[in-house]
């Protein structure tokens, strides 16, 4: 079955002057998915932004036809459950969690969907994905940290290719849809790898936001996944 590849710009990377231009930008040149980085200066060290942020970026997220295009927080917070139920509210598509910031993560999943969101795991560099194995049925993503937590421009951490490998194995014993999301030091020269590890969805923030043609570097990793 051929994979369905999904490139997901980290509006953290964004000029945030211009937020609404920005998302409306990544989006004509090629995006799928827009990606938020929320971080609560406590979880991890930084505080990007809110729900209303969310809000406020909503009607910006679609194709100049009209189409939505989904909304993908990252919750990088601890406590999960109220901020999750805010995005939500807001006008998030799927929300995603690190387990160790949850004290309930089944519960926290099912909070997250019972609003109508996709619900995603998250796992640091040096985290194990034993959890993955009691909660893969009940989720629909699972996001692999490449680079530590909570600052935007890092290098890929190249261990992140074995675990991507083996969450690759465990969705594929699953028999399930689930979403294979990778963030952090994502460029056009070592996304094929990453995608040859498993991975079908990839952030990208400065990679994106960085360079003055937004539509060229998208065309270039579709490209590379070819």
């Amino acid at each position: 079955m051929a994979m369905t590849y999904r490139i997901a710009p980290s509006i953290l990377s964004a000029d945030f002057a211009r937020l609404g231009e920005e998302v409306k930008n990544v989006i004509a040149a090629g995006s799928d998915w827009i990606h938020f980085d929320v971080m609560d200066n406590h979880y991890v060290p930084n505080l990007t932004f809110g729900p209303m942020i969310c809000s406020a970026l909503k009607p910006h997220a679609k194709t100049a036809a009209g189409v939505a295009v989904p909304i993908d927080v990252h919750l990088m917070v601890q406590p999960v459950d109220a901020l999750a139920a805010a995005f939500a509210d807001a006008g998030a598509d799927l929300i995603s969690f690190h387990p160790d910031a949850s004290g309930h993560v089944h519960r926290s999943i099912q909070a997250i969907k019972a609003k109508g969101c996709k619900a995603g795991l998250v796992f640091n560099p040096a985290e194990p994905l034993d959890v993955l194995d009691w909660v893969i049925e009940d989720i629909d993503l699972v996001l692999i940290m490449s680079v530590n937590p909570g600052f935007g421009g890092q290098s890929f951490i190249d261990s992140a290719l074995r675990k991507i490998e083996d969450v690759r194995r465990r969705i594929t014993a699953s028999g399930k849809d689930i979403r294979l999301e990778v963030d952090g030091g994502i460029k056009v020269d070592n996304i094929r790898r990453v995608a040859d590890a498993g991975a079908d969805t990839f952030v990208a923030g400065s990679a994106i936001f960085g360079k003055p043609d937004y539509k060229a570097v998208v065309d270039a990793m579709r490209v590379a996944l070819s």
